[in-house]
């Protein structure tokens, strides 16, 4: 996975910034998921920018936190027939994009999130 990060900020002109990756199970998502988003249950990725609202322009170079259950990762991934890391690695390049201010809201934004995530993705599996 630090390839795969390593590989997309790279891509993505953020080759000295960072960001904090950390893997959970569906009890910590869900209480994450409920307590900064009011959502119910767990989803499979949060990502969380540190560039925006106050302070947010005093380290540029700190991206922010992506956050992945590992457990709907895992049960997504054998829905899809495809292995957990994949499965891991597209949870990523998600939150990434979360993280540098892509976002999924309306229909053109999806379509063009999707199309960077598909590029990066590429790029990630040629290392």
């Amino acid at each position: 996975m630090t390839a795969s990060a390593k590989t997309l900020l790279s891509a993505l002109g953020f080759d000295d910034a960072e960001l904090s990756l950390s893997f959970v199970d569906d009890d910590e998502m869900t209480r994450l998921n409920g307590q900064y988003l009011g959502q119910q249950g767990p989803t499979n990725v949060l990502a969380f920018p540190m560039t925006e609202g106050i302070g947010g322009q005093l380290n540029l170079e700190i991206l922010g936190d992506v956050v992945i259950s590992a457990d709907t990762a895992a049960k997504e991934a054998a829905e899809a027939g495809t292995s957990l890391v994949r499965r891991m690695e597209e949870l990523l390049v998600h939150g990434v994009l979360h993280l540098v201010g892509f976002d999924h809201a309306t229909q053109s934004q999806r379509r063009e999130m999707e199309s960077k995530a598909d590029e990066l993705l590429a790029l990630c599996r040629a290392v």
